[in-house]
């Protein structure tokens, strides 16, 4: 079986909704609550090598620390990784990752296609 990653937000409904989706399809995820674990520049690089996106696709926009860090502006995109490694509050949630693939859970279509697929 293959092993399945979700990177959770319980605050989070869509991040709940693709977690309860996962678990009534009877598969166990390993969890991580990536605003509680220290991710490394590395890990986001990975990430977005199997999301297939660039940094500023991951981010969200419309968070606070997005304006206030004026990221907008910033075209760099390590300098936008390191944001995200300093402020994991500005990563798209919630992420699955099935084998190497990855998808942001937003559609849970998206989650539905990956774990059926």
């Amino acid at each position: 079986m293959s092993k399945i990653q979700i990177w959770h937000n319980p605050r989070c409904s869509k991040s709940r909704d693709a977690l309860n989706l996962l678990e009534s399809e009877g598969i166990s995820a390993e969890v991580i609550k990536y605003l509680d674990t220290k991710l490394t520049y590395e890990n986001i690089k990975e990430l977005l090598n199997s999301l297939g996106v660039n940094a500023r696709e991951l981010m969200r926009t419309k968070e606070d620390i997005y304006k206030e860090l004026d990221l907008k502006n910033e075209n760099d995109e390590d300098k936008l990784i390191l944001a995200m490694v300093e402020n994991p509050r500005l990563i798209e949630r919630p992420i699955v990752i099935k084998d190497g693939k990855a998808v942001i859970g937003r559609p849970i279509e998206n989650v539905i296609n990956l774990v059926r697929g």
